[in-house]
């Protein structure tokens, strides 16, 4: 799992317990406060009720509900129609009952079937002695939503309580409120929720970039590649990153020390062995002097062979060292193609070799033409090489959408499929068909960096058909 999924499912599981935990105690307050608010007018209610039902007590302090009943009648069937915000109010839901000090029923607008019995609740015994008296009682048992609040108050006649008025309310008409709310609350705070999930999600995709970069830098680096260090943000991104550079300096120049050391030793017994073979030869005073001349020939050519892989060596190791180019300036590559064209022509018209040049005008780039030119030269020199005599080969320059194509192709055997992987390898070469010789194997590894310092690719295939073979050298075009 990557770090950026663990983050995000890390913070998405806190932020869904968070977001429970809270849920829980926020609805059950917000129940709580809903029935509250549904409280507090009941007991203004029942408080100005008692004082109406107090002007009906008569003189042997009996209480007369009669005006009550008739009110509570005809409320019951008043026709109105109420908008309160999203929920319309067609009928009352609250009742009244009465009882006298010792708890008996006098009237019941809710069950009148309690009439002449006695009650003895909460609400009734605490407004018997004075004292606030409220109750929820369910009308039926099985089902939680039945509920209905109960609030009382005293009704006091020349200072004494001659009875108790309680007043009624479903809670369930305060349930539609409630459950409004509560669906508000779980959209907008999921809603929330799932906005800082996203924003964590960007946060942390943000943050791990520097290091999906270091990546596929560190990546590109193990594929043999010579990527440009990442551009990172941030003072600790940007000290990971010089340190993966400098990590990767060191590992270069070692592993490359150990290689120069056992190619060049390879490279260089086969010279230093015809040198010294001659010499021992020479010594001898009866040689002819023909034999002695063509000795002489031998080791001018071995020596001049060691000058050529030692001056080439050097030249390629320059080229690894550099990161970038010095003074990368305009460069007509146009030029530079039909230059290299020109310059073959009269090689390969002593093989009996066709030449086709086809070169688009005007293809300019930014880089070192110096590097550009002899990159160029090595890959036409190689397909010269591999050429049978009577062969063509060709060498064209376009552009493919906004890269510079230099394309060099020969009829020679192709490339075999051991040698497709090493090629672009220091010292690795293959044996030219009319000679069986092989090179110093460091032209294609030269033309391989000269791409890479001009943020660019080469590639060498067999060309369509299985005859011959094709390089394709390719930079990004820039004015």
């Amino acid at each position: 799992m990557s770090l950026t999924s663990r983050l995000l499912l890390g913070f998405a599981l806190i932020a869904g317990i968070g977001f429970w935990l809270m849920m829980d105690q926020v609805l059950e307050r917000v129940e709580r406060q809903y029935l509250e608010a549904a409280e507090e007018p009941m007991v203004d209610m029942a408080n100005v009720m008692a004082e109406v039902l107090a002007r009906d007590v008569k003189r042997d302090g009996r209480i007369d509900t009669q005006s009550i009943q008739v009110a509570m009648e005809a409320a019951k069937i008043r026709i109105f129609e109420a908008k309160i915000y999203s929920h319309t109010k067609t009928q009352i839901n609250m009742d009244v009952y009465v009882t006298d000090v010792q708890g008996k029923v006098l009237y019941d607008s809710l069950h009148p079937e309690l009439i002449g019995t006695v009650l003895s609740k909460r609400d009734v015994n605490l407004a018997k002695v004075g004292l606030y008296g409220a109750r929820s009682t369910r009308d039926d048992e099985r089902d939680p939503n039945s509920s209905i609040m109960y609030v009382a108050a005293p009704i006091r006649s020349d200072g004494d309580i001659v009875g108790v008025v309680a007043v009624a309310k479903p809670q369930k008409s305060t349930f539609k409120f409630r459950d409004e709310t509560k669906a508000w609350l779980i959209r907008t705070i999921g809603s929330l929720v799932l906005c800082m999930v996203l924003g964590s999600f960007l946060l942390a995709r943000w943050t791990t970039r520097p290091i999906r970069r270091l990546t596929d830098y560190a990546e590109a680096i193990t594929r043999g590649e010579r990527p440009p260090v990442p551009k990172l943000h941030g003072k600790e991104m940007k000290t990971l990153g010089t340190a993966f550079e400098k990590m990767r300096d060191t590992l270069e120049n070692r592993e490359s020390v150990e290689h120069y050391v056992q190619t060049l030793t390879h490279e260089l017994k086969s010279p230093v062995a015809a040198i010294r073979g001659a010499a021992e030869l020479m010594q001898e005073e009866a040689m002819p002097e023909a034999q002695r001349a063509r000795f002489l020939r031998n080791i001018q050519v071995e020596s001049l062979r060691l000058q050529d892989l030692l001056e080439r060596l050097l030249s390629l190791a320059a080229l690894e060292n550099k990161k970038a180019l010095d003074e990368p300036a305009k460069v007509d590559l146009s030029a530079i193609a039909r230059e290299v064209c020109d310059h073959f022509t009269a090689p390969l018209a002593q093989r009996g070799l066709k030449l086709d040049c086809w070169v688009q005008d005007g293809v300019h780039v930014r880089g070192d033409g110096f590097l550009l030119q002899l990159a160029f030269t090595n890959l036409a020199q190689n397909a010269v090489d591999f050429s049978p005599d009577g062969g063509a080969v060709s060498i064209g320059l376009k552009t493919v959408d906004d890269r510079a194509c230099l394309v060099v192709e020969d009829e020679g055997p192709g490339l075999p499929d051991y040698a497709k992987g090493r090629v672009f390898e220091r010292f690795y070469s293959l044996p030219r068909p009319h000679n069986g010789k092989k090179s110093s194997g460091l032209g294609l590894c030269f033309v391989k960096e000269a791409a890479a310092l001009h943020s660019g690719t080469v590639e060498l295939e067999n060309r369509d058909g299985g005859k011959g073979a094709r390089a394709v050298f390719s930079i990004p075009v820039r004015s």
